[in-house]
């Protein structure tokens, strides 16, 4: 009997592709662990040297590569150490800056993402904040196993651009890690205080709320204050009303919260609808990782430091140079 029409296609199909994929394993070892150059390794596999590019690539791609930069480099740079000795942080680390704003940010992202690790001890209970530089230091985090760790979202969730909600990044933080994950399951805001106030009453919600006071280290950065800020596009907060706050001296969006340029509060109508992370939580913490970078994230990252919500942070260089010059 025939067999059917179709397989011979898929078993070859099956076949090629278990073909290419020993060819990249092959290229993958012969060019990180034996040294060979892509000529060589083109030669060893009778392919051409372009296809050695693209399985290299490839293998990058699927993770079976990592390439890592010791974070002590960067953590011991003359503007790191500057950083720590006028700011009173525990650390800092600064990586190069690049030609662009998305470079960077995602240079940042790595680095932090390497550093991060270095940090966390068993039994840490890490709180997430939200926003892009969380979610890309999220995705940028290596797969590794963090012994008896705990990933806390700290504030509730909010429909948000490009993925960057809160359980997204909690949730990818604590896949990369290896970690039991504690999502907020709850809105960031509600329409009145009544409504919010009973769901934090909610047995469920109040053993999350918990969890988030908790956490004794934590990541997050300092957002603008901004027309188009996290919290603007977010629907938290009005355009009209967020300029309103910087009238009356807003300079920081910490998890959600508004602070001026000494870290203090400023109290908005909504804060009694919110539901998260406080910022008194947000203070006297093991470790308070803040990320940044950028000419706007200047003052609202030094807002933090001067409210107490920073024991360490990671940037780039332009950043850290501008923030050592600005006399506030």
């Amino acid at each position: 009997m025939a067999p059917p029409k179709g397989k011979p296609t898929v078993m070859a199909n099956s076949s090629r592709s278990d073909r290419q994929d020993d060819a990249i394993l092959e290229a993958t070892w012969c060019y990180y662990i034996e040294g060979l150059n892509q000529n060589d390794i083109a030669k060893r596999l009778n392919i051409s040297r372009a296809s050695v590019v693209n399985y290299l690539q490839e293998a990058r791609r699927r993770e079976y590569v990592r390439i890592t930069i010791d974070p002590d480099i960067f953590r011991h740079q003359k503007l790191a150490r500057d950083m720590v000795a006028k700011f009173g942080l525990k650390d800092a680390l600064v990586v190069p800056s690049e030609l662009t704003d998305r470079g960077t940010l995602e240079r940042v992202a790595r680095g932090t993402a390497d550093w991060l690790p270095t940090l966390l001890e068993p039994g840490d209970r890490l709180g997430v904040a939200w926003g892009e530089t969380v979610y890309r230091v999220a995705e940028a985090a290596p797969h590794t196993i963090m012994d008896d760790l705990t990933v806390v979202q700290l504030v509730g969730s909010r429909p948000a651009a490009l993925g960057f909600a809160a359980e997204t990044c909690s949730a990818t933080l604590a896949r990369r890690f290896g970690a039991h994950c504690i999502n907020l399951h709850v809105p960031l805001l509600l329409t009145n205080k009544n409504l919010a106030d009973q769901l934090r009453a909610e047995p469920v919600v109040a053993e999350q709320l918990q969890a988030v006071e908790n956490c004794n280290k934590t990541i997050f950065a300092a957002g603008t204050c901004r027309e188009d800020s996290h919290v603007v596009q977010a629907g938290i907060i009005s355009a009209a009303s967020m300029r309103d706050q910087v009238t009356k001296g807003a300079s920081a969006v910490i998890c959600g919260r508004i602070v001026d340029q000494d870290g203090a509060a400023l109290p908005i109508s909504i804060e009694d609808r919110m539901i998260g992370v406080s910022l008194d939580q947000m203070r006297n913490k093991d470790l308070s990782l803040m990320v940044g970078t950028g000419p706007d994230r200047i003052m609202p990252m030094l807002a933090a430091i001067n409210g107490g919500y920073a024991t360490h942070i990671a940037t780039c260089t332009d950043t850290a140079a501008a923030m050592l010059e600005t006399t506030i």
